[in-house]
């Protein structure tokens, strides 16, 4: 016991007498059944009912290695130099959220604790957590950010300005609030530091750690959308696995990439709902708050050092709103910068962020820290003449509102003058009366000092300001992984809407149709031959309108989802493109072999394998090139409407050219029916079905085949390539 007090006096004496205590409890339990009963330590965020990771059981089984730590047998209660040293690591402070870790603070100065923290402390250092490379610290630095759009008329073209010179800085461990009425410029301006816009004015500088932006930096900056782009029908672990496998370097392996996902769930407290599928308008699923934390759980599993996010709170009650910015400043301790937009929060949000740009038409009211915001502009004038959150009245201020606001002698001045322009009906100054006084009291008094303070050096060695600059691109996975990853993504995303009871319903009835209508057809009589020529023209139309009409929402739904992965050099286009289209296919193919199973056998079709299974494979080939084509419109237009429009067009074109309506097409328009996959796929089939096509099919004239196939062929692989190269010309970046 004397030896525990020795060793014990380095520590507060609070704290030591809570080890004591702590130990003394732990000798008492000596029983291993009453351990193995429901003695072990509980953590506040449940990881007791966390499930281990395929291929690793021990990795994240906390509930067995929180037991076995807990039997501590009389030996290790009375060696108390190591007991003390297993309790104190508790209390090193390092934040170990997402899996990284940060210098401990100075023992003596923590604040006292209670035995429930402290046990909670130390099961959080028996998580085992996968380590990649520490955060570079990044400064972020703007000076005089412009930025301008062109507004194009009939007759005049205007130029318009969102942002006019605004000047800022943002340090690591620091949260940056950009706060101002709607149309003030926040978004604009986050798109512009985290590089998704090109600033438009020459100007303007905008840098990190003294650097310029180049593509490099896409690995270290996360961006967290204001809309939660997600695949609704995937769970919240699929979401966060599959990410960690594209975006993670490749010296980890898959397995570690994977704990990482899992170790993200827990972190962001999302282990209730790891198996619950995201959901959407139409699915039901996780809530908004933890739909959020998703997000934002997306980016930081790659370990950014700059973490934008863009209305965070939006849509969230107060509680849950106030958890979030909480978050955020865990996020920033561990050595990030993270800049944030938030539209009006409450004063317990306010009093949160460190430091505040106000923004009020696109020009800067205010930079400098959040809790000196009020000091400031009562210095110049305006407080509250009741109490109000002080966000509220900053926001009101940027409207020009000064209601319940003291006015400024300069401003009270002006209404004095009698200058009718610059009154409103209650005798107060105009809200752009107001404006201007706010841009002209913050630039003649803390612009040029804010400026200087900006332009000083970055405090960090210059190695560590050129890693930023590398001009290498790199990539999480090789192009087969990526391929093989974004296959299997989109193959359990869409297998909810291909095999829906919607659609299977609308197959198997049209199908069950045919097979009455053309119940046991003659083949023997010329009107038989007729109605069986009619029957396979039908199917070359349905499975060539099908496939369409499914095909042209692929990459209009979408481009948001592609916008944001690519931004992030998530994966390459191409490897991307490639898994979307093959992984339609199995889908694609599943519902034809119910339909073709259900009217060959009952409109009695020729019976025999080679000629069914021959019929089949034509009718696969008729739905890929069909697919091709939806593909191409909907990605050359990007808009569900216009492309459906086009669509409906093209496939009328293809179906009345396909040679079943008209015989005799007149010469200067018959080349249309080379580009009908309609007519390839009849005259295929009528092929399969007669050796020799009978007189009474006046028109149809048979050959090989081989004219057919090598069209449908060029049409399955031309699409494609048309829409490939439309989504290569798509702006990846629109805002």
């Amino acid at each position: 016991m004397h030896k525990m007090e020795t060793a014990s006096s380095v520590l507060p004496r609070s704290k030591s007498d809570q080890l004591e205590t702590m130990l003394r409890k732990s000798s008492s339990r000596s029983a291993l059944s009453e351990v193995e009963c429901g003695t072990s330590l509980a953590r506040k965020s449940n990881f007791n009912k966390r499930t281990p990771s395929p291929g690793s059981k021990s990795t994240h089984s906390r509930k067995h290695s929180r037991s076995g730590r807990l039997r501590l047998d009389g030996d290790e209660v009375s060696n108390s130099n190591s007991a003390l040293s297993r309790a104190s690591s508790g209390f090193s402070l390092s934040f170990s959220f997402a899996g990284f870790t940060v210098p401990p603070v100075d023992i003596a100065n923590l604040r006292g604790v209670s035995d429930d923290e402290i046990a909670d402390d130390l099961e959080a250092n028996t998580q085992k957590t996968v380590h990649t490379e520490p955060t570079l610290p990044i400064y972020l630095k703007f000076t005089d950010v412009k930025y301008k759009i062109v507004l194009k008329g009939v007759r005049t073209t205007v130029e318009k300005d969102i942002l006019n010179g605004i000047t800022g800085s943002a340090s690591p461990g620091e949260v940056l609030a950009l706060m101002g009425p709607s149309g003030s410029g926040k978004t604009t301006l986050l798109n512009l530091l985290s590089g998704r816009l090109i600033e438009s004015s020459p100007g303007g500088s905008i840098t990190y750690n003294d650097q310029q932006y180049s593509k490099s930096l896409k690995r270290r900056i996360g961006f967290v959308t204001q809309d939660d782009v997600l695949f609704p029908h995937l769970t919240v672990k699929e979401t966060l696995t599959y990410a960690a496998l594209l975006r993670l370097p490749k010296t980890l392996t898959k397995q570690q990439k994977e704990e990482r996902a899992i170790d993200i769930i827990y972190e962001l407290g999302l282990e209730r709902c790891q198996d619950t599928m995201i959901g959407g308008s139409f699915v039901r699923g996780i809530s908004g708050g933890e739909r959020k934390r998703v997000c934002i759980g997306n980016e930081i599993i790659i370990n950014p050092s700059l973490l934008f996010l863009d209305e965070p709170t939006s849509g969230l009650d107060s509680t849950t709103a106030l958890r979030m910015v909480q978050m955020l400043h865990e996020i920033a301790k561990a050595g990030k910068t993270v800049v944030t937009t938030i539209h009006q929060p409450s004063s317990r949000l306010f009093h949160k962020f460190d430091k505040l740009i106000l923004l009020g038409k696109g020009s800067l009211l205010y930079f400098g820290n959040a809790s000196e915001a009020m000091v400031y502009f009562s210095s110049i004038g305006c407080s509250p003449l009741i109490a109000m959150n002080p966000a509220d009245f900053l926001v009101d201020l940027a409207n020009g509102n000064i209601n319940d606001v003291s006015v400024p002698s300069e401003l009270e001045d002006k209404v004095q003058m009698g200058n009718s322009k610059n009154e409103t009906k209650n005798g107060k100054p105009s809200p752009t009366v107001v404006h201007e006084y706010l841009v002209e009291a913050y630039e003649t008094q803390v612009a040029e000092k804010e400026k200087k303070k900006i332009m000083a050096p970055t405090p960090i060695n210059e190695e560590l300001k050129l890693m930023v600059s590398s001009p290498n691109r790199e990539w999480g996975a090789s192009w087969l992984e990526q391929f093989s990853i974004l296959f299997w993504r989109g193959l359990k995303e869409r297998r909810h809407d291909y095999l829906s009871w919607l659609r299977i319903t609308q197959v198997l009835s049209t199908a069950i149709v045919l097979g009455l209508l053309w119940w046991h057809s003659d083949s023997t009589t010329r009107r038989g031959l007729q109605d069986q020529a009619g029957l396979l023209f039908f199917i070359s139309v349905f499975w060539g309108f099908f496939p369409v009409f499914t095909a042209i929402f692929t990459f209009p739904q979408e481009r948001a989802m592609l916008n944001k992965e690519r931004a992030v050099d998530m994966y390459r286009l191409s490897a991307y493109f490639f898994a979307r289209t093959t992984s339609d296919l199995p889908l694609d193919l599943f519902l034809p072999i119910l339909f073709l199973l259900i009217v060959y056998f009952m409109t009695g079709l020729r019976l025999s394998a080679a000629h069914f299974f021959l019929s089949m494979l034509i009718v696969f080939l008729s739905i890929v090139a069909a697919q091709g084509l939806g593909l191409a419109i909907g990605a050359l237009l990007m808009d569900v409407k216009k492309a459906t429009t086009l669509a409906s067009v093209t496939a009328m074109t293809f179906m009345l050219a396909g040679g079943f309506f008209v015989k005799r097409v007149p010469v200067f328009i018959s080349w249309i029916r080379y580009l009908s996959f309609n007519y390839h796929t009849y005259r295929l089939l009528l092929k399969v079905q007669y050796d020799h096509v009978p007189a009474a099919l006046n028109g149809v004239q048979q050959d090989s085949g081989f004219m057919e196939i090598s069209a449908m062929f060029a049409m399955v692989f031309g699409y494609r390539l048309l829409a490939y190269l439309s989504l290569r010309q798509m702006k990846p970046h629109a805002s």
